[in-house]
């Protein structure tokens, strides 16, 4: 509930139905998708445009391009030249400005595999636990017993 003052009321206060009140700002793109140009992300990230040139020409950074051949930086982009920008200040040259993002790229990608991983386990414990409630696929409830408390699955 929005509350606003008012005068036409003896009580000072009026609230506003949920469906007159205005909605947050759409944002522009999705995070990924370049927006903006090489001047403006220059001012949003803390460098010069010739950075920005210079961390493309290294490889540091790919922006989309227009038809016309254009940069467009997407948020991402951004996010990744401040980190650049803070590698910069901890004394770390291009070079291995290079490979610490490479390196936190694999770490990334690790940690979205390892995810998917654990999610598969509880799958397959949940999987796994099901059969020993019913007996298995042959129904034999003694056969269930048998059955290791390994992680590993073979696949026939």
């Amino acid at each position: 509930m929005v509350i606003t003052p008012t005068t036409d009321s003896g009580k000072g206060v009026r609230t506003i139905p949920a469906a007159n009140r205005p909605q947050p700002p759409v944002p522009a793109s999705d995070g990924r998708t370049g927006v903006y140009g090489i001047t403006v992300a220059a001012e949003l990230a803390g460098m010069s445009v010739q950075a920005l040139r210079l961390y493309e020409r290294k490889g540091l950074l790919e922006p989309a391009r227009t038809g016309g051949g254009s940069r467009r930086y997407s948020d991402a982009d951004i996010a990744r030249l401040r980190r650049i920008r803070t590698l910069i200040a901890e004394g770390i040259n291009l070079t291995g400005i290079a490979r610490v993002l490479g390196l936190e790229a694999d770490n990334a990608d690790l940690h979205a595999d390892n995810a998917g991983l654990r999610a598969r386990n509880v799958d397959l414990r949940t999987a796994n636990t099901a059969l020993r409630g019913t007996g298995g696929p042959t129904g034999d409830a003694a056969e269930a017993d048998d059955v290791p408390d390994s992680p590993v699955v073979r696949e026939g």
